[in-house]
Parts: structure tokens; C-alpha cells; sequence
């Protein structure tokens, strides 16, 4: 497979798992989970509804419905479900109005800390006692937020940690906006530093990606409804769609729905592998739409909405690393046209148990050389995190984890 331009000597690892038994269908191929397993649904809360639903439901708690605007301003600008705080509220039948609207969702098992207290890595415990993660982030005039959209992943990427743990449930569209409430009340409280030295009083998070744990497109409408309440600037966090990504391993009907939603959020596709022989192993969406279907997609998104589109590649040690691989990944993008497209290389970040490393230092400029080379914005990206197991791929509840979170009792 080695092209004449790379040495006859290169090295071409196959993906294969150690640590773990990949789960198989009953013809032996990986198996994909695009359905939720059956279980206990978390309770209806406010960011779960539209508007005029939630008017609704306040009604149906006794209380007028302009009241769900009071509470909207609670929880999205001042981040607090606490009904002790909401004193514009009437006294009696505010506790049982706000435990109606803003049930808890979230209990925060564990939290780690590194880059000198810029990440933090959040566990959180879900009603049902499933765990998710989420990862806060400090950069240079922006704070990013790593949400979860699934506990679990049914996606069964052999290279990451949070596939090799299964598809538990989809996350509700509040569970989702829980965590960006949640990290935002941090930063208020002084968590990632002082705001009024760091940035200004009223900082928030401003970016979200949604590549924690799960695939997003396979939880369709409720991330969907949590991107929603993200950029409703009137009932909502009024948050920029453009510092929202999305992204996929490659859900080809799920990525096109996206592209006619109307909303202009970032998207990016996690490619890994630009020829089908390797991405069929590396990534086992693949056997349902190939490359080219994700990158037509893709493609077609950047059409619609005038997006640039992302593509995430984890550059892994003498697997998918090769100088032909950044050449055929370039031609396939230009055969698109230009101005499309930007390409993340990713160093992989390792998992437990798993034999697989990250290409080195001049295996990562090469490849990253041979993209510009042919016109392809390129930026290598530095993960955060990796110490606390918070970067990309690294998210998964550990035996350890899940000890603490049966003895953490419910806030």
C-alpha cells in the first residue's frame, strides 16, 4: 500500500485491540449501537422544552406562565437552580415550582485539575447512576467546554477509550446543558482563576464542542434541542453558533439533517483515515458509508451554511501516520475544491491497555507538510488534558470512578 514516495521499509500496523474484547455482531463485524438502550429516563426539565412548552408547564404548576421567564433567567444567566435565590419569586409554591422545572440532573462525582488549574476534568453522576465526563478549558481570550451527549458510545472505535466502554443511554437535552450551566457557575465562583484579573466579571464559557463522551449524531434531537437553548438569545444561553462544534465519526443522513437545520455551527468530521481498507477497522461506521460518502458530506454542509468544515485525524504510530496517507487526504479534499476545509492532525492521546501511540515528532511534521504542501489549511493540535485522562479519546468511567460515585450521595 506504501506509495514511492515513503520508504519501501515503512511500517503498517494493523488496528487490533489488547485490554479489551471488542464487541462483535452475530456475522463477527464490530458492533454499532445507534439505539438507546431501554432505561429510566431522566425527569422533564426546563432546558428540555421550548418556550411555549415551558409556559405550559409552569402553568400546569399553578404558577403564571411568565414565570418560566423568570426562571429561564435564573438558571441561564445566574447558573442556579436554588430556589432559596430565586426571591422574585413568590414565596409560596416557589420550591415546588422550581423542583418541578429545574430538577437535579447532575451530581459531581470527582473533579481533577492540571495546565496549572487552566483544565479541569469534570465526573458527573446522572439520575440513574450512570457516569459522564465533561472537560473545561482555559485558552487565550476564550474558555472551551468538552461536553458529553451520550453515556457511553456505541460507535466501537477500537482506539478509544470511551467506545471501548459500550453505549449506556442518550444523554437528555438538559443533561447536556447541565454541564455548560454547571462549568459556568465555576467560573463565577473563581474555579478556573479569578475572572476580574483573567478575563471580566461576567466570563462564561464561550466555546462548546460536543466530543466528550458519545456521537453526537446518534443522539440526534436532543443535542439538536440542547444546541437550541445554547444560542436562543431570548429564552436561552445566547451563546454564538459559531463557537459550537458538532461532531461525528461520519453519520452520513445525520450529517446532511445538520446542514439543513439553519443553524451555522462548526462541524467537524472525524476522519482518522483517508482509505477505506484502513478506516473499515479504524473507525466501524465506516462499513455503512465510506469515505468519500462522509467526505461528500462534509462537503455539502460547507455548501449550505458557508462553514468551514473541520477534519479531526488522530495520528497514530505507524498505523495511519504515513506520508502516502497525508497525500491521498489531500487530493480527496481538493478533488472537493478549495477553501472547504481545515485539518486537525491530533497526536493520539493513549488509552489503558492499549498497545498504540501517538507518530512522532517528525512523522507529525511530515504529515502535516505534505497537507500544506497541497494547499490544505493545516494546525497540529496540542490536546489538554492528557495527565488526568481529559483529552480526546481518553473519557471513560474507570472502576475507581465508579467506587467514588456509589459512595457520593445526591446533591
Amino acid at each position: 500500500m506504501a506509495s514511492s514516495s515513503d520508504s519501501p521499509r515503512v511500517r503498517q500496523v494493523r488496528p487490533a485491540t489488547e485490554g479489551w474484547t471488542q464487541k462483535k455482531d452475530a456475522e463477527g463485524r464490530p458492533l454499532l449501537q445507534f439505539a438507546s438502550p431501554k432505561r429510566g429516563k431522566p425527569p422533564v426539565h426546563l432546558a428540555d422544552l421550548t418556550p411555549d412548552e415551558r409556559q405550559t408547564k409552569v402553568k400546569d404548576l399553578g404558577m403564571p406562565g411568565f414565570r418560566a421567564k423568570q426562571l429561564e433567567k435564573h438558571y441561564f444567566t445566574h447558573y442556579t437552580n436554588d430556589a432559596a435565590a430565586m426571591t422574585d419569586l413568590p414565596a409560596s409554591g416557589r420550591e415546588e415550582l422550581v423542583a418541578g422545572m429545574l430538577p437535579h440532573l447532575l451530581t459531581e462525582v470527582k473533579r481533577l485539575e492540571t495546565d496549572r488549574g487552566d483544565t479541569i476534568k469534570f465526573l458527573w453522576k446522572l439520575h440513574d447512576g450512570a457516569l459522564v465526563e465533561s472537560v473545561l478549558m482555559r485558552y487565550p481570550g476564550r474558555i472551551t467546554l468538552c461536553v458529553s451527549s451520550q453515556a457511553g458510545c456505541g460507535m466501537n472505535c477500537p482506539f478509544c477509550a470511551t467506545g471501548q466502554a459500550g453505549l449506556t443511554r442518550n444523554m437528555s437535552a438538559a443533561e447536556i446543558i447541565e454541564q455548560v450551566v454547571r462549568a459556568n457557575r465555576l467560573i463565577a465562583e473563581g474555579g478556573l482563576g479569578d475572572p476580574r484579573k483573567l478575563g471580566h466579571e461576567g466570563e462564561r464559557v464561550t466555546n462548546i464542542v460536543f466530543m466528550g463522551m458519545g456521537e453526537p449524531l446518534a443522539n440526534y434531537a436532543r443535542v439538536m434541542q440542547a444546541v437550541r437553548v445554547m444560542t436562543d438569545k431570548k429564552n436561552g444561553m445566547g451563546m454564538s453558533a459559531r463557537g459550537i462544534t458538532v461532531s461525528t465519526v461520519g453519520l452520513v443522513p445525520a450529517i446532511t439533517k445538520l446542514a439543513n437545520e439553519d443553524i451555522p455551527v462548526t462541524f467537524a468530521l472525524s476522519l482518522h483515515a483517508p482509505d477505506d481498507e484502513l478506516r473499515d477497522e479504524l473507525i466501524p461506521v465506516n462499513s455503512r458509508w465510506k469515505v468519500d460518502e462522509a467526505l461528500d458530506a462534509a462537503r455539502a454542509y460547507f455548501e449550505k451554511t458557508g462553514r468551514r468544515v473541520s477534519i479531526e485525524y488522530a495520528l497514530i504510530k505507524d498505523m495511519n501516520d504515513h506520508g502516502w496517507r497525508a497525500d491521498l487526504l489531500g487530493d480527496k479534499l481538493n478533488e472537493r475544491g478549495r477553501g472547504w476545509v481545515h485539518v486537525n492532525p491530533i497526536p493520539l492521546n493513549p488509552t489503558p491497555g492499549s498497545i498504540w501511540t501517538s507518530s512522532d515528532q517528525a512523522t507529525q511534521d511530515e504529515f502535516v507538510r505534505r497537507l500544506e504542501a497541497k494547499g490544505i489549511p493545516t494546525t497540529l493540535r496540542d490536546t489538554r488534558g492528557k495527565e488526568i485522562d481529559g483529552a480526546c479519546g481518553q473519557l471513560v468511567a474507570t472502576e475507581d470512578d465508579e467506587r467514588v460515585a456509589a459512595e457520593t450521595p445526591p446533591e
